[in-house]
This record gives C-alpha cells, sequence and structure tokens, in this order.
C-alpha cells in the first residue's frame, strides 16, 4: 500500500496521472500499471501482437474475492461464475486468431480443462444460463413472459373502461419501483379496486389494480422457481470449479498478463507512440521527446551522460518540464509504456528508483519552512541507491550562496550512492562550483531576445541567463519599473550576464553550423554513391551496346566472307581487310588502357572494396593501408582512386581518428574462458588484428570444452573472417584452436 501511495506521488510530481488514466482506459481490468518479470520478455510478446489484429477483451471485475471463496468451498454466485466464463470465452477467440510468436505458443498452451470448458457452455454471451440446457428453466421462461404479457393486457384492458378513464391521468402503463401501474388522481378508489405503491411529485398515484395481484403472486412464484434452480446450479459449479481452483488462478493471471499486453498495444496504435525498453547502464538519450502533458510540446532532444545534470537559464522557460521530462521517460520505460520519440535514437538506461523534489514542502500543517523541508527530503535519499533523482529550484528557501555550497557537498556525497541527478536553477553560484566537474552536464534553457519569448530548447555544455527582467516584462511589469531593477542590480553583473549570453549565442553558432557541415557531407557522399551507381549503369549499358555491335559486326563479316567466295572482288576484299585492323587497333587501345597501372601516393584517400582506407605505405605491387583504424597489407589492384573532390571531403571531414600503435610484443594466445559469446567474438577480431599487425603466422585461440557453444561460435568466426587460412582443433579436447593466419 505504502509502495502504491509513493507511485502515485510519483506521477502527481510529474504531471503523468492524465497518461496513466488514459491509458488503463485501454485495460479489461484498470488497476496497477507495473508488469512483474522481466522487461525483455514482456517487450517480446508486444512486438509480436504490434504485429496483428486481435479482438478487444470484455470488461471484467477483479476475481482475487471469488478465488477466496472458492478456495474455502464457498458458493460463487452467477456473475462471478460468468466472470471466469468470459476468460474462457476470449481465449477461446484468441486462439482461433493464430498470434504471431510467441504470442501465438503462449495462447495454444493455455489449454480450457474440460470440466470449466463443460460450465462455461451453459451460458449464453450475455451471461444467463441457456435454457435450452435445463428444460424447467424455459418452461418458467416461457410461463413468465406468458404473464407478463397477461399483466400487460389487463392493464390495458382496465385503463379503456369509461368509469375508469375520468380518474386516468394519461394512459400509459408505468413501471415503478419494478412494478407495472396506472397512474391516476385522488378518488379513483370508487371506480377501481387495487394497492397505492408510490405517488408522483404531481400528486397523483400510481396504482396496482386488485386483479392483477393473482398475476402478481404467480410471477414471484415462478420467479421464486428460477432462483432456486439458479442457486442449485451455482453450488454444481463451485463444487466444480474449488477442484480447478488452482487452473483458474493461473487462468485469471493468464489473462491479467494479456490484458497489460493489449493495453499497451492499443494504446500505443491510438496516439503514435513507441515502446523503448531500458537497456544496461545509466544513459539517459531523448531523440524528439515529447511529455505526455503536453498536446503541441516543443519536441526535446537531449542526452543524460553523466552523474549530475545542472539546468540553468531563462525563468519559465522550460527547466521544470526537461526536468519532469528525464524522469517521465525513465518511469514510462521502466514500466513499458509507450511514448512519442524517436525509437532509433532514444535509449533509456536502468534505475531502481526515481525520486522527484519538486513541490514546496511547507505548509500549516507540518510546521516546516521550505528549506527545512528540503534538507528532510534530502536526508532521505542517503538510504536509498541506485536512484534518479530530480530536484526543482534546489536552493529554494534560503540563502543562494550558502544553498549553493551546501548542495555542492550534497550532491557529492550522494554521487558515491550510485544517485543520478537532474538539477534545475537560476543561481550561478551552484552552476560556477560544478562547472569544472568532469561528472557534471551544463544545460542552458535558450531564450528568443528578439520576441522575448522562451524558445523551450536546450543547449548542453553553457550556463544560462535567468533573463529575470525580460520575463518581467512580458507578464505586464512596467518597464520603468525593470529599468529601475536593472539600475539596481550594476552594470558589472549585468556585463557578466551579457558574457554568459553571448558565449551560449556564439556555441549555439557554432553548433549550428557544424550540423550544417555534417548535412552537407552527408548531402555530397550521398550524391557521390548516387554517381557511382550510375557509372556502374553506364558501363554495363555500353558494354552490352559493345556486344551488340560486335556481334553485329562479326554477322556482317561473315556475310561478306560468304558472298566473297561466291564472287571474288578486290575491292570488297580491300574494304574487308581495312575493317579488320580498326577493329584490332581498338582492342589494342583498350588492352592498353586496362593495363596501365594506378598510380598512388602515400596518404592518399583510396577505395577498398566497399569501404575507404588511406595509404599508410608503398611497397611494389603491395600497399600497406589504414581501414576503420586497423592496419593491413593489400594488393594495389585491389584499390581503386576515388574522385579528388570526396577525397579531399572526407580527409576535411575527418575530426578524429582510430589509430592502432604497433608494440614490440604480440601474444601468440588469447584466453576466452569466461566469456560472454558476443565478448568473446569481439575481443577475438582485436586479437586476429593484432596478430596481423605484428606478421604473425599462426595463432591459438583457447576457449575451453564447456557446452561447446564458445567453440562453435569462435569456428564460424574464423570460417568468415577474409584473413583466416585454414584453422583446426588442438587434439585431445583441450579446449583450443590453431588460427593460421
Amino acid at each position: 500500500m505504502k509502495a502504491a501511495i509513493q507511485k502515485d506521488r510519483i506521477t502527481a510530481k510529474l504531471d503523468l496521472q492524465e497518461y496513466l488514466e488514459r491509458f488503463r482506459s485501454f485495460m479489461a481490468r484498470p488497476g496497477h500499471v507495473a508488469m512483474q518479470g522481466d522487461g525483455s520478455v514482456h517487450i517480446r510478446f508486444i512486438n509480436a501482437l504490434s504485429k496483428t489484429e486481435f479482438p478487444e477483451p470484455p470488461q471484467l471485475r477483479e476475481n482475487e474475492e471469488a478465488l477466496a471463496k472458492l478456495s474455502k468451498q464457498g458458493v460463487l454466485r452467477l456473475h462471478e461464475i460468468f466472470n471466469f466464463v468470459q476468460m474462457v470465452f476470449y481465449f477461446n477467440r484468441l486462439r482461433a486468431c493464430e498470434l504471431p510468436e510467441p504470442a501465438g505458443s503462449w495462447i495454444r498452451e493455455i489449454e480450457i480443462a474440460p470440466e470449466i470448458a463443460e460450465i462455461a457452455s451453459f451460458f449464453t454471451p450475455e451471461g444467463r444460463l441457456d435454457s435450452a440446457k435445463e428444460p424447467e428453466l424455459a418452461e418458467i421462461e416461457t410461463a413468465l413472459e406468458r404473464n407478463r404479457d397477461g399483466m400487460r393486457e389487463t392493464l390495458r384492458s382496465i385503463s379503456s373502461e369509461r368509469r375508469v378513464q375520468d380518474y386516468l391521468v394519461d394512459t400509459q402503463v408505468h413501471l415503478h419501483n419494478g412494478e407495472e401501474t396506472l397512474l391516476l388522481r385522488g378518488g379513483f378508489s370508487s371506480v377501481i379496486k387495487g394497492s397505492v405503491v408510490g405517488r408522483s411529485s404531481a400528486g397523483f398515484f400510481y396504482v396496482l389494480p386488485e386483479r392483477l395481484r393473482r398475476m402478481k403472486e404467480t410471477e414471484a412464484e415462478l420467479l421464486h422457481r428460477r432462483e432456486d434452480i439458479i442457486l442449485r446450479y451455482c453450488m454444481e459449479f463451485s463444487r466444480t470449479m474449488h477442484r480447478w481452483v488452482r487452473f483458474l488462478r493461473f487462468l485469471d493471471n493468464s489473462f491479467e498478463r494479456f490484458d497489460h499486453y493489449q493495453a499497451r498495444v492499443r494504446f500505443a496504435r491510438a496516439f503514435d507512440y513507441e515502446f523503448i525498453l531500458p537497456c544496461r547502464g545509466k544513459d539517459v538519450i531523448l531523440e524528439e521527446f515529447v511529455h505526455p502533458a503536453l498536446e503541441r510540446g516543443v519536441p526535446v532532444s537531449i542526452s543524460l551522460k553523466k552523474r549530475v545534470m545542472l539546468i540553468t537559464g531563462v525563468n519559465a522557460g522550460g527547466k521544470t518540464m526537461l526536468l519532469k521530462s528525464i524522469l517521465s521517460a525513465v518511469y514510462m520505460s521502466r514500466h513499458l509504456l509507450p511514448f512519442r520519440c524517436n525509437p532509433s535514437k532514444t535509449s533509456i538506461g536502468r534505475f531502481a528508483k526515481i525520486e522527484a523534489i519538486i513541490d514546496d514542502p511547507q505548509s500549516v500543517k507540518n510546521d516546516i519552512s521550505t528549506f527545512a523541508g528540503r534538507m528532510l527530503e534530502f536526508s532521505r535519499l542517503f538510504r536509498i541507491k541506485d536512484a534518479l533523482v530530480g530536484v526543482d529550484e534546489i536552493e529554494l528557501g534560503t540563502d543562494a550562496d550558502e544553498a549553493a555550497s551546501l548542495f555542492r557537498v550534497l550532491i557529492d556525497e550522494l554521487k558515491k550512492r550510485g544517485i543520478t541527478f537532474v538539477v534545475t536553477t537560476h543561481h550561478k553560484r551552484l552552476a560556477s562550483l560544478m562547472a569544472g566537474d568532469e561528472d557534471v552536464e551544463l544545460v542552458a534553457a535558450l531564450f528568443d531576445e528578439e520576441r522575448r519569448l522562451p524558445t523551450y530548447t536546450y543547449l548542453q555544455g553553457s550556463i544560462g541567463k535567468s533573463y529575470a527582467f525580460e520575463t518581467a516584462e512580458r507578464y505586464g511589469i512596467p518597464v520603468p519599473v525593470v529599468q529601475k531593477a536593472r539600475a539596481l542590480y550594476g552594470e558589472d553583473r549585468e556585463r557578466l550576464n551579457e558574457l554568459i549570453e553571448s558565449s551560449t549565442r556564439l556555441e549555439r553558432e557554432m553548433r549550428m553550423k557544424i550540423a550544417s557541415l555534417e548535412e552537407e557531407s552527408k548531402e555530397l557522399q550521398r550524391r557521390y554513391r548516387a554517381l557511382e551507381k550510375t557509372e556502374e549503369k553506364m558501363r554495363e549499358e555500353q558494354r552490352k551496346i559493345l556486344e551488340t555491335l560486335e556481334n553485329r559486326y562479326n554477322a556482317a563479316t561473315k556475310r561478306a566472307l560468304a558472298a566473297l567466295k561466291k564472287v571474288e572482288n578486290a575491292e570488297a576484299r580491300r574494304l574487308l581487310n581495312e575493317a579488320h585492323r580498326h577493329k584490332s587497333r581498338v582492342r589494342n587501345k583498350k588492352s592498353k588502357e586496362k593495363s596501365r597501372p594506378v598510380e598512388f601516393k602515400k596518404g592518399e584517400r583510396v577505395k577498398y572494396r566497399s569501404h575507404t582506407a588511406e595509404i599508410l605505405s608503398l611497397k611494389e605491387k603491395e600497399a600497406f593501408i589504414s581501414l576503420d583504424g586497423m592496419k593491413m597489407r593489400v594488393p594495389l589492384s585491389e584499390l581503386k582512386a576515388l574522385p579528388d573532390a570526396v577525397a579531399k571531403l572526407k580527409s576535411q571531414s575527418r575530426i578524429d581518428s582510430i589509430r592502432v600503435e604497433k608494440s614490440d610484443r604480440a601474444p601468440l594466445h588469447i584466453k576466452l574462458l569466461g566469456m560472454r559469446v558476443d565478448e568473446a567474438m569481439e575481443a577475438l577480431d582485436d586479437f586476429i588484428s593484432n596478430s596481423l599487425l605484428h606478421g604473425l603466422s599462426e595463432v591459438e585461440i583457447i576457449h575451453g570444452t564447456g557446452t561447446g557453444a564458445l567453440a562453435r561460435a569462435v569456428s564460424e568466426q574464423l570460417k568468415r573472417h577474409p584473413r583466416v587460412k585454414n584453422f583446426y582443433r588442438v587434439p585431445g579436447n583441450m579446449g583450443a584452436t590453431i588460427a593460421q593466419l
């Protein structure tokens, strides 16, 4: 209960309550949103259901009370039994849908017990007992319907009598408290006998005529007999369900699990949301994220890769919303709830706990000051570990300079407990104290000075100006009052603000230019690839045309020779020989052009297969190249020249390069024991590359015996490697493989 209250507080602080209510509206049994178990398993089922259509589940009640009754051999009411029957009906419908894997296999494994299926066969889709299964019940239903028709006919007959019409308010039959009655004026007793069952707001009487009393008694008797039959079936069904109570609990849990899956899938479809599964580590990278509480919010792209994010800048400019966005994204990812973002570039780490210190804790009830409340909330953080904590306006309630020093130390101490902080502040003292810390990410909320409005965009790596005076003017404070405040604030501090603002603007412009250059680089590379494809296409077309022309030439010369055999002609023979000489000269020219070697230079960018490489040195018919940080020796015939513009562009646009330095010694073997397959394959690639650099011709890979999975993975990797000539297992089941390079 305490944990549930804590979750509600978190969702309220993060403005997620309306979002969660929308999500619960898609559930068959609205309740808690958390799912127990491995999220990576759950996401497989969610992704499978996202690829198909499936029936919407019925709205059901909780079955905990009914299951408790069954475990104690209690008798369930008909609607409680039908609640389980509806689950049976729904799983049967799902089995007929042929859901994609792994959802299909899971649903097929839920086999309904024959006795439970038999109970379900007694119910109609509306939840009543099927009268076709019980003849006596069918007779009772028929008798009830006949009796009700008789009652309605009797009422119509009475209302049509002339002496009664003077007392009728209207000629309708009124249903009052479940009784079919006539609405009469006062004094009706002189013309009709009956009992008054109620009065209208206008003072008229709802009267049940005496002639209907016998029919009412008949109806009551029939209803009593029907209730006896229903009770008998409820007792019989409950005895059977008691024997299958464990299966029914399993069925209930399976329905709840599927309900969570289907609700998430339908919710994501309805709002075009994406699922982000938490990954290892503590990094939070959001791309085009929009908080669910904002219908038309500005998409946020931000990355939290350090232990502290300090958000500064404009008042009412989105600092708090950025804090809530980061915490909300972690909360939703943790519970596999979908949201709006760019899924290919968004990743969210795992945190055991989420805390939000956002509200002002001061109140009359708790008799506590704002700052004291903040200290109380921070003291609780010393009892938790591995948490993501958001703190809004961290110096709230006390002197900013004193608070900056205090909170700097508090954050440093709490970082040691594995706590990651997202902090907002509009005071520069704390920002200046923490700016030099490598574990601190500075973020500035940006402001549009021309329109005097916040942009709700952010710049990482900078301290933002608060724009307090501009914000005051925007919200209606008279300009002369703001000017007096500026004068009181002081020219030196205003100049410092201008320097901060200028620095932020220059960094923003620099990043925009870098982004523009990167876009231009990508566009040039795209055009180059398009030109390459066009060139290959044209060469293929040229080859086909030449083949066609050569075929036509050969056919023509054959016909000419055949004609010359019949009738010799000296001029025709001379022209034919001249054509042969022209063809020979063209062939010789092509062969010379083809055999002419391309001259490469040291440091030149060239194309090797589908990659771009750099020539480090040349030797006769071989070149020593650098390819993606790996050095290798390749034949010159396998290298192709790049166009000058592209080679120059790639040389200039390269900011960082990975260099592999050759050490004096290289190991002759590598041990992969105890590694996971993916780690082992990465280590094996590095080992082979290092061995090739040092000119080793034979190396040993020690992988052990174990289950054999690692040995098989090593063999597959060696088969695929282009520089491995041969490999074989060391005889005697020694758990090692020899590779020849």
